[in-house]
């Protein structure tokens, strides 16, 4: 971003107009302080000073100027306010169901799940979009993922790195029957 493109400290001309624009008396009170604060440092204001101006903690503070200055406050509304919401048992079935199954077999062309496209589709079914954090936590407490789990040593001990097939035996055991069968011998460290 060149020294041109940015109205203040961090903002660029569009990004500023657009928070401006967004800044309503209808807005939730949340979201109207994110925009003031990513204003007011665009404005060369210190953490300290914008804390005691809109009366907020240091370290929402802190987060959203660090925000303004990423570059990306045009997605102040991107996140969601407050915890995240409860789910059923009935979710979190659901939820286990699809994880456990390829997307290709709800219609999708993709391969493997991932917590944004779990949520997009939970979220046409249930009506309640949770943030991919939240859809990774719950996972995680069901021991579950979205990352494939990487093979156990009994099930790769049939292939080598590179999924070539390969076998591993007991050198003796082969050795002692293949004698047992009048077949040629190797020699033996006994």
């Amino acid at each position: 971003m060149s020294k041109s493109d940015v109205h203040g400290n961090y903002l660029t001309f569009f990004q500023r107009k657009l928070l401006e624009k967004n800044l309503d008396d209808k807005l939730p009170w949340q979201y109207r302080q994110r925009i003031e604060i990513m204003l007011l440092a665009d404005e060369g204001k210190t953490q300290g000073q914008i804390c005691k101006a809109i009366g907020c903690s240091p370290g929402t503070a802190r987060h959203w100027i660090l925000v303004a200055k990423s570059g990306q406050a045009h997605q102040w509304n991107n996140h969601p306010i407050g915890r995240p919401q409860e789910v059923n048992e009935q979710y979190l079935e659901r939820l286990k169901e699809l994880v456990t199954n390829s997307p290709k077999e709800f219609g999708y062309v993709f391969g493997r799940w991932t917590a944004n496209w779990l949520s997009k589709h939970l979220a046409t079914e249930f009506g309640t979009q949770l943030s991919d954090r939240h859809i990774n936590r719950l996972l995680k407490q069901m021991g579950l993922s979205t990352k494939p789990k990487p093979p156990k040593a009994e099930e790769m001990s049939g292939q080598d790195i590179n999924g070539k097939n390969i076998v591993i035996r007991d050198l003796n055991f082969d050795i002692n029957q293949s004698k047992s069968l009048g077949m040629l011998s190797f020699n033996t460290f006994n």
